[in-house]
């Protein structure tokens, strides 16, 4: 459902949202744009999953922030969410038939969150890159459902308003979202046992250790590359199951890793491993866990993606 926010009168756009003569007309709205901001970027991020795009969108809703008649706006958060979300919604239709045409597997843009784990969220889990990953299998209108709800804690209510729509439908789109979440997606480990499986798998992947990568995996383990078609040694198809995965890394071992700096970081709240070579980031690695070992391998390795938030 596209809900196009250019063509809506002046009137109806902002009545969404509640009128009242608050703000002073000298006023630029800045102090209450900057406020508010990690929120709207944390709610266009989880919606696109790619920071650059968040931005962009961000960036449109403080122009049209600044060019409606902020007098007449009752609940500036409020109105700016339902912007933000709206304008991701439209966004997302083109986003999603870019992505079908992307060279290689399309992973989610990292984002750097050793300063605020939950961006601007009141919870954190729909950061994960595994999460997001899944939420591209939704449509846009039940994304945006689930991560106000899943992330914002909206009320069902909000959420309507929104979205603009009956409250039932909008508890239909989280229910169907989160049944789609549990359904492809097993329990995460906790975050220490993440971590600690990832630092086993870079140590073995850099020995090339068949054994010990095998005894990492769970028996339906994937590896997704992402080199957005621009960098050669990323793989342009999943690679699946223990033993196919573990002979894929350990078939590059002996000249990937040479000249490699290694360096954890945070992303998306949770561990990760960003390789360098001559200071220049090569690829992020990250991994989703549950109690049968690691079940997903991401290589994020374009360099937009990786140069935005490292470099």
């Amino acid at each position: 459902m596209a809900i196009a926010m250019a063509e809506r009168p002046k009137s109806q756009l902002v009545s969404s949202t509640g009128l009242s003569a608050r703000t002073s007309e000298h006023d630029d709205g800045l102090e209450t744009f900057t406020k508010v901001r990690p929120r709207l970027f944390g709610i266009a991020y989880r919606m696109l999953g790619s920071a650059a795009e968040a931005e962009d969108i961000v960036q449109d809703v403080w122009l049209r922030w600044q060019a409606i008649d902020r007098s007449v706006v009752e609940t500036p958060p409020a109105f700016l969410a339902t912007t933000t979300t709206r304008m991701c919604i439209n966004f997302a239709q083109s986003a999603r038939s870019r992505r079908e045409t992307y060279v290689g597997t399309w992973l989610p843009e990292p984002v750097d969150t050793s300063n605020d784990p939950a961006l601007g969220a009141e919870r954190g889990e729909a950061l994960r890159l595994a999460i997001l990953l899944l939420l591209e299998k939704l449509s846009p209108t039940e994304r945006a459902a689930y991560v106000l709800r899943e992330a914002f804690d909206y009320s069902y209510r909000q959420i309507a308003d929104i979205l603009q729509m009956e409250e039932a439908n909008t508890r239909q789109l989280v229910s169907r979202a989160r049944k789609h979440i549990a359904d492809e997606r097993r329990a995460p480990s906790s975050l220490e046992e993440q971590r600690r499986l990832l630092e086993a798998f870079i140590d073995a992947a850099q020995k090339g250790d068949m054994a010990a990568l095998e005894g990492l995996f769970s028996e339906d383990v994937i590896s997704y590359s992402d080199g957005g078609g621009v960098v050669r040694t990323a793989a342009r198809a999943p690679v699946s199951g223990r033993e196919r995965v573990a002979k894929f890394i350990a078939a590059f071992a002996s000249h990937f890793w040479t000249g490699m700096t290694l360096k954890w970081i945070e992303t998306n709240g949770q561990a990760s491993a960003l390789l360098s070579r001559d200071g220049v980031p090569v690829a992020l690695a990250a991994i989703d866990t549950s109690e049968q070992g690691i079940h997903q391998i991401m290589w994020i390795m374009r360099p937009s993606k990786l140069a935005a938030i490292f470099n």
